[in-house]
């Protein structure tokens, strides 16, 4: 799902967020924490936005987010994974997976769902 995730934990560094660059690209992603709602002022390009609560299940999602838009994540949500448009679907992510993610969150690899452990890197059901 992402490779290579960038974490924004700083108020400054969840100010920025993806503000200025011309896009994000395949693999890439940006964790916002804490974060109960984006914006997508100044951005050139749309978004997935995928909302999880304090143990990283997934509470929303919010596709192809455009520029200029604003989402909120609704109870629970206590940070934001932003991915690139599209990613979100075509990895299968759902509401109530629960997010799987390494080294201090710079790789989110997988999902939890009532079964085992899920690599998005080969689809929704690998």
């Amino acid at each position: 799902m992402a490779s290579r995730a960038e974490k924004a934990e700083t108020h400054w560094a969840r100010l920025l967020g993806l503000m200025g660059r011309r896009t994000l690209p395949e693999g890439g992603a940006l964790l916002i924490t804490p974060c109960s709602s984006v914006q997508t002022s100044f951005m050139r390009f749309a978004i997935d936005v995928v909302f999880l609560d304090r143990d990283g299940q997934v509470v929303k999602i919010v596709p192809e987010l455009k520029p200029y838009r604003g989402a909120l994540g609704g109870r629970g949500a206590r940070s934001a994974l932003e991915l690139p448009a599209g990613a979100a679907a075509q990895c299968g992510i759902a509401v109530g997976d629960r997010l799987v993610c390494e080294d201090g969150g710079q790789k989110c690899i997988g999902r939890q769902r009532a079964g085992p452990l899920s690599s998005l890197a080969g689809g929704p059901n690998a």
